[in-house]
């Protein structure tokens, strides 16, 4: 039984410029659907599964008075965002050629991997690294 102070992980917010247009991108690049956007476009969900990819504006004045602001990279050369999301596809080529027609910037083409993965790399209109892998165990179907 579990306890009630064993948690689940529940979302994973991802900062960005502009809320609307980076779910809008995601729906249409990573083939993701939008639970929502509320009407002040400062949250956004996607259908992401057990957790939840949420999105919200870099500056908030309800937190960043609480926990700080938010700190992005200032864009150097070998920079990345302290953040990687993670996609699992079936075919993974067709997820990266898709990732880069809706305006992804190619990153690294998908290739087979030592461990039994296909995985490619994009950037999303915020520069954060997108991963498009496969899956390493395939998951069952009944």
């Amino acid at each position: 039984m579990a306890s009630s102070l064993s948690p689940a992980f529940a979302y994973t917010v991802v900062y960005v410029k502009d809320v609307a247009k980076s779910v809008e991108f995601y729906a249409k690049a990573f083939g993701q659907r939008v639970r929502r956007l509320d009407e002040s476009h400062r949250w956004a969900e996607l259908e992401s599964g057990q957790t939840t990819i949420a999105f919200t504006p870099r500056q908030q004045h309800e937190t960043d008075d609480l926990t700080g602001t938010v700190k992005t990279p200032v864009g150097n050369e070998g920079e990345r965002q302290p953040v990687e999301v993670c996609f699992a596809y079936s075919d993974v080529n067709a997820a990266y050629k898709r990732a880069v027609e809706h305006g992804a910037v190619p990153v690294s083409e998908p290739e087979d991997k030592e461990w039994g993965q296909k995985v490619g790399y994009v950037r999303d209109v915020d520069g954060i690294v997108v991963r498009l892998g496969s899956y390493v165990n395939p998951p069952k179907h009944d």
